[in-house]
């Protein structure tokens, strides 16, 4: 296999030339378009049925909701942000191209680059997310067995996590597909086995007796929900369905695709809910340390095959997220082998991983900052890309997708503005919640006084008003986002459609 190039003029024939595999960012040729939509269930389901998924409850709940309202907020966020996905994943059956490339098309070859390294940085940031979630999940079961407790605990955790992560990754999108469909089944069962085991845990007396909040707290729950599940798979999302078939209907994709995201998580959040809501102490515990505060319930014969499943849960979600990494890094035209872009990746991975386990004092508060920091710029790209979509009526031009003097141009420089503006005013309508462990991150939130939306506490460090913490921004990122593209790209679609 030798380099590839995708310089002016080079094309996807130079491309298909320098031999990369079928699972790097070359169009997928018409005789492997053999996947069915119900495919789509195994790695959507499998990457979204950990136990982790459970802890949501507790960040639900920590807007002040009622249990009603909690459970509508994560009903609808993790299914509207699945059908954005679903949405997303219909141009990876009309292009057979990942994600990253197919988004040339709205933004220009090289103009793609600028949401790229965006979703660069996200998709790093959860698989790395993922992988401190395995390493602080094993430490705590050994320890609650009795087994082992300490630095070296964390140290061989973090090595075997971090080599099955990257190893799967390698193997490419059809090891992966096998992978997920048996990791569905062990886990989904494990997950199954944890309800069943913690049950008696849940008062349903102190559940139903939590109070409403505010509608602006409602608002605020409902974006962190999209955030934290489909919208944190939205960037990736065409690149696993690019081996179905042409004549498979949209809408089937997106059926499949909602309903394999979705269905693992609403049944874990609401359990989570109740969970939460019936002990401040697991509640408070989760924010630290989410899989193993859950452990601490179980009964000890359970912990190991918790623990797996766990582990292989975590990891399952990771392996889409460093595969999709990688593909995103080859698109910004970094001259590798996709195995080395996997590997890069996994650098960075066990770096932050051993920054987090071993040197941070907390690490979910910056994380959470972290994701909502680039959930407004990627909100921005999703409405983009879904408006450019609806506005095509054919097929991609595949050719053109990698030549920067083609129908696409190599700048489009209304979406790059459209996405530069949406950013701004989203990044200046969402706060740093955590905003003593993420300082860095308290810049945010500059039109909430000019707007008369929320008043920055400086000796506090807080935000007070009704608005400040419902982080409109994620929203109106993606709205404007979205009717920009459908008010001013139809022209640049129909002459782009009539060459």
């Amino acid at each position: 296999m030798t380099l590839h190039s995708e310089s002016t003029g080079s094309g996807l024939d130079a491309v298909r030339r320098a031999g990369i595999e079928t699972t790097g960012i070359e169009i997928i040729d018409e005789r492997e378009r053999i996947a069915r939509p119900s495919d789509l269930f195994w790695p959507w389901f499998a990457a979204n049925v950990s136990v982790f998924g459970i802890s949501y409850g507790s960040y639900v709940l920590g807007f002040g909701l009622s249990l009603w309202q909690a459970t509508l907020v994560s009903v609808l966020g993790i299914v509207v942000s699945f059908a954005a996905c679903g949405l997303v994943a219909i141009a990876g059956k009309r292009g057979s191209a990942p994600t990253m490339i197919l988004s040339r098309a709205p933004f220009g070859v090289l103009g793609q680059k600028v949401p790229g390294v965006f979703s660069w940085l996200i998709s790093i940031g959860w698989e790395t997310f993922l992988a401190i979630m395995a390493t602080l999940a094993t430490a705590t079961v050994f320890r609650e067995l009795g087994w082992a407790s300490g630095d070296g605990v964390k140290v061989i955790a973090m090595v075997v996590v971090a080599a099955l992560i990257v190893a799967a990754s390698v193997a490419g999108y059809h090891v992966i597909m096998a992978m997920q469909s048996v990791l569905t089944w062990l886990t989904g069962a494990a997950t199954l086995g944890y309800i069943g085991l913690t049950i008696d845990e849940i008062d349903f007396d102190t559940v139903t007796a939590m109070p409403n909040g505010s509608g602006q707290a409602v608002i605020g729950a409902f974006v962190m929900v999209m955030t934290g599940f489909g919208f944190g798979w939205i960037n990736i999302a065409a690149d696993w369905s690019r081996y179905q078939r042409r004549s498979t209907p949209g809408g089937r994709i997106v059926l499949w695709n909602t309903l394999a995201g979705s269905l693992a998580p609403v049944v874990l959040v609401l359990y989570g809910i109740l969970l939460a809501g019936s002990s401040e102490d697991l509640a408070a515990g989760i924010v630290v340390d989410p899989i193993g505060t859950l452990a601490t319930v179980l009964p000890p014969w359970y912990l190991v095959p918790f623990l797996i499943a766990a582990i292989l849960a975590l990891v399952s979600g990771a392996v889409l997220g460093i595969y999709s990494s990688g593909l995103t890094l080859l698109s910004l035209g970094v001259r590798i082998r996709r195995p080395a872009a996997a590997f890069i990746d996994g650098v960075i991975l066990t770096l932050g991983t051993i920054y987090v386990v071993f040197f941070a004092e907390s690490f979910l508060g910056p994380f959470q900052s972290f994701l909502i920091t680039l959930g407004v710029p990627i909100a921005a790209w999703a409405g983009i890309f879904i408006a450019d979509l609806a506005l095509r009526h054919r097929d991609y031009d595949e050719e053109a997708l990698f030549e920067s003097g083609g129908r696409y141009g190599a700048f489009n420089w209304a979406a790059l503005a459209t996405m530069a503006v949406a950013t701004i005013v989203g990044w200046g309508l969402v706060v740093n919640g955590f905003a003593e462990d993420a300082s860095w991150n308290n810049w945010q939130g500059y039109l909430l006084e000019p707007l008369g939306l929320g008043t920055w506490v400086e000796d506090g460090s807080y935000w007070t008003g009704n608005w400040a913490y419902a982080n409109l921004g994620v929203l109106l990122a993606f709205v404007l986002g979205f009717l920009a593209t459908l008010l001013l790209q139809r022209g640049r679609v129909r002459r782009q459609e009539s060459v």
